[in-house]
């Protein structure tokens, strides 16, 4: 196990978060929510910008050439262009976080920090407590109250991020932060897995280090955590090894002081790109008759940006009031876009998201796929039918792959012999896990798998069918109909190459039997 000293004292402090609009309830305050908002930034002038047009390139369609000072609290609290929220006193803040845990699938603690006094793991046993009552990892409450602590947590790639506090504070700003640090690692190592974390520690203790001062959120921005911590590469680590020296940088990053953190100075490039890709998640429940009970749309829009200088960008949308509880990257100008619902921002460098966004059921999401399904068993018989198969939606026009069926068969089922017409499938006696791989479908040719299913001896009948969980992706389709428009860009003269991807992907998505 890794484990890492109590921080240095605290200094200045930065509020930094994503979102553009965000709603907190003060810890020491009366019922009314505060809310703050990003403060636009003056457009420059000089515009470029063309309709969009399709590049060569299969994946990405082109988009042609086209604080305020105040007191030490307001210091804190308007940290990116915001206003500052009024009723929590600093004090309160710098207490958020006192430890931060990271637990594996195994209920292993692999690593720990501290920022103020040590907090002993056995606070933890209140979190395994409540990982064993939840029927899935994803179901383990995010917030558990103990005696004397609170424990928010959050399950990122296989890991539990658990962090300690010993106030009140906003949850959701406490969950915010702990996906920063995720994103972070994300960024830095390629992936947020156990072995990363565990072969670049000292560089994990230095980034907890500066992410958070004292318990207080201080630098989360990549752009800024760069300059002060440089990413690992094999080269400056045989350096670093020779000459003794480190990652952390010697001098103050550019942005930490502007009014635009998240970008830092004297960005070039000799190739000039911005890309952005549309990412969908249709979530659904569809009932035995093949009605749509819950269908819903998650959305983000992933950008990488590689541009020199200090542009300034706006995307608009030809459909942009289908999106509904957007949620911004602080560089967004908030009035912008609800004035005009344009996109209007200085970019980081580099990949961040841009926004994230939902489409409601009551925009009648569509239904990309269809599955007809014959699942039965017997009173008092030992072998039941299972029969299903699955289609996409004549009106989708695109090509549907990735699809993967899984089904927990009752605890009665023993085996199953079935017969796939495309594909595999397997079949886990143990945890009664059917998982069936089609891959691609096309419409000339409907796969199916059917067959018997072994159940054991004299035992009752399954008081209900199961459900089958659907996976699947379609490559350049934005299932709600979103489409950007252009991008233009201000304050620089060249012209950069800019594309856009789309894609939609199977969330959650069940249908019943």
């Amino acid at each position: 196990m890794l484990t890492a000293p109590s921080s240095r004292p605290s200094g200045l402090a930065r509020l930094q978060g994503r979102k553009g609009e965000v709603h907190l309830q003060p810890a020491c305050s009366g019922p009314r929510p505060k809310r703050f908002r990003l403060v636009g930034v003056p457009r420059r002038a000089s515009a470029q910008g063309e309709d969009l047009a399709i590049h060569g390139e299969p994946e990405y369609q082109q988009l042609g050439p086209q604080p305020q000072a105040s007191a030490l609290e307001d210091k804190l609290l308007t940290h990116l262009n915001r206003r500052p929220v009024r009723g929590w006193r600093p004090d309160e803040l710098g207490k958020m976080i006192h430890s931060l845990f990271l637990i594996n699938c195994s209920g292993d603690i692999f690593l720990e920090k501290h920022w103020k006094s040590v907090v002993s793991q056995s606070v933890c046993d209140y979190f395994f407590e409540a990982q064993e009552k939840a029927a899935d990892v994803e179901n383990v409450p995010p917030v558990i109250s103990t005696p004397h602590h609170y424990l928010i947590s959050i399950y990122r790639d296989k890991l539990f991020f658990v962090s300690v506090i010993q106030t009140e504070v906003p949850p959701l700003f406490v969950i915010e932060f702990l996906h920063r640090v995720a994103d972070t690692f994300q960024d830095y190592f390629g992936e947020c897995s156990e072995a990363a974390i565990k072969d670049n520690v000292v560089i994990v203790y230095e980034l907890l280090e500066e992410m958070l001062d004292n318990g207080f959120p201080l630098a989360t921005e990549s752009n800024i955590l760069k300059e002060l911590i440089k990413p690992p590469t094999i080269l400056r680590s045989v350096v670093n090894s020779i000459t003794g020296s480190s990652n952390v940088g010697d001098t103050l990053p550019t942005g930490q002081l502007s009014n635009i953190p998240w970008r830092r100075a004297g960005v070039k490039y000799t190739n000039n790109e911005a890309y952005f890709d549309v990412v969908e998640e249709i979530d659904a429940i569809i009932d035995k008759s093949g009605s749509t009970v819950f269908a819903e749309i998650q959305g983000v829009i992933d950008a990488c940006i590689k541009l020199s200088g200090m542009p300034d960008l706006s995307l608009s949308f030809m459909n942009p009031r289908l999106l509904d509880d957007v949620s911004f990257h602080p560089c967004i100008r908030f009035k912008r876009w609800e004035s005009e619902r344009v996109l209007s921002f200085i970019p980081p460098d580099g990949n961040f998201r841009l926004i994230s966004y939902r489409v409601s059921s009551q925009n009648l999401v569509a239904i990309p796929v269809y599955v007809k399904h014959s699942i039965s068993f017997k009173e008092n018989s030992s072998c039941g039918r299972f029969d299903i198969t699955i289609g996409p939606k004549q009106n989708m026009g695109k090509t549907i792959e990735g699809i993967t069926v899984t089904v927990h068969m009752p605890k009665v089922v023993l085996n199953m012999n079935l017969t796939p017409t495309q594909g595999s499938y397997t079949f886990d006696p143990v945890t009664k896990v059917l998982t069936w791989d089609v891959g691609k479908i096309t419409p000339q040719k409907l796969p199916s798998l059917k067959g018997l299913v072994n159940l054991q001896s004299g035992a009752p009948k399954p008081e209900e069918n199961p459900s089958l969980n659907i996976q699947f992706k379609i490559q350049q389709l934005a299932i709600s109909g979103l489409k950007v428009n252009r991008l233009d860009m201000y304050g620089e003269k060249y012209k950069p190459f800019k594309g856009v991807k789309y894609v939609t992907k199977a969330g959650k998505f069940q249908v019943r039997t």
